[in-house]
């Protein structure tokens, strides 16, 4: 983008940048990195970033002024802020607001990165093996949440922040399942639900997601149907994810499978994203999008079928892209009724 200087607003950016994950602002350039923190930031982040200057700034507005003296030449910032790239630009005219330098740096992850999703991931494999434990008929969505967001957090993992939800989890049981992207609720699980639990949560700032979809007592033949196609359309998608194809022929082996056998109508997103430090990061796998997966990059594979008001099974893994997928979740995909 011929930009000398890389300045991240954005924690996951600053995070990637610096180490370090705070209220501060990341500066990159060919002499090596800078954090500008206020005063209270400033000893985590001088205890936690790597190889990284750190400068005293005002919070807020006030770091815009260290900022303006610090910066020269053609700059890129993460900000999307226009009253705060305007305010830039009355010092440093030539800025460029973009996140591409950041989101193409990250799609790729190195061994490091790996490993904590890894980890990450098989943490998750527990808490499935926790549901088939605890989860019941006459017990509530929230109840489950509590037990599982518990054994989480006392193994390092935390909620995202993800700002579309007010729940760290989404677990939906019977018709709540229908709809994707369900908020936890109070309501009790009754025999026969498909329950959709999709655990999507951090570990030492690195997001794995994963989802599996359980019955509940006596299941009807439709939902035992509409599982297995599920299962089969993820499978497919499973066996076309490899470097240098198009993510979208991979939405197309889940999408043709469901297709087929005519509920096509009902799968009504995307058939995965990236992860990384964010819940949705580059690239995305659908129909329309025209990416081309590369070794080492850390996507999703998620088809769901989903039918109003009745109910909704979703299978998803995490995997990172090689010659042979390594897909990092290991829990079964077959269906578990409780």
């Amino acid at each position: 983008m011929g930009c000398d200087t890389l300045v991240a607003f954005e924690p996951e950016n600053l995070f990637y940048m610096t180490g370090f994950w705070g209220e501060a602002v990341g500066i990159l350039d060919k002499n090596g990195c800078t954090i500008v923190s206020p005063e209270l930031e400033m000893g985590r982040a001088k205890d936690e970033s790597v190889d990284c200057q750190v400068v005293k700034s005002e919070r807020g507005k006030g770091s815009l002024a260290t900022l303006s003296k610090m910066l020269k030449g053609q700059v890129c910032t993460d900000s999307d802020s226009y009253n705060l790239v305007e305010s830039l630009k009355r010092s440093i005219p030539g800025i460029k607001s973009s996140t591409d330098p950041f989101y193409r740096a990250r799609e790729v992850k190195d061994a490091q990165e790996i490993s904590v999703l890894k980890k990450a991931s098989s943490i998750l494999d527990e808490m499935y093996e926790m549901c088939v434990d605890v989860m019941m008929i006459g017990q509530t969505e929230a109840q489950l949440q509590t037990i599982l967001m518990q054994y989480a957090m006392e193994r390092g993992m935390f909620a995202t922040g993800y700002k579309s939800t007010l729940n760290p989890l989404i677990i939906a049981g019977g018709p709540n399942g229908s709809l994707p992207h369900a908020q936890v609720t109070d309501r009790k699980f009754k025999n026969g639900d498909m329950v959709v639990v999709d655990l999507t949560l951090r570990y030492k700032g690195y997001v794995s997601d994963a989802t599996r979809t359980f019955g509940l007592g006596s299941v009807s033949s439709e939902a035992k149907k509409v599982y297995e196609i599920v299962r089969e359309s993820q499978e497919a998608g499973l066996e076309a994810v490899k470097p240098n194809v198009s993510c979208k022929s991979i939405d197309d082996a889940c999408r043709q499978v469901i297709d087929k056998k005519k509920y096509g109508k009902y799968f009504i997103h995307s058939t995965g994203h990236g992860i990384g430090l964010e819940v949705h990061e580059l690239p995305n796998l659908g129909p329309s999008s025209t990416a081309i997966l590369s070794k080492n990059m850390a996507v999703t594979v998620e088809p769901g079928i989903y039918i109003p008001n009745k109910f909704g099974v979703r299978i998803e893994d995490s995997v990172i892209v090689g010659n042979k997928v390594d897909v990092m979740h290991k829990f079964t995909k077959e269906l578990v009724v409780i």
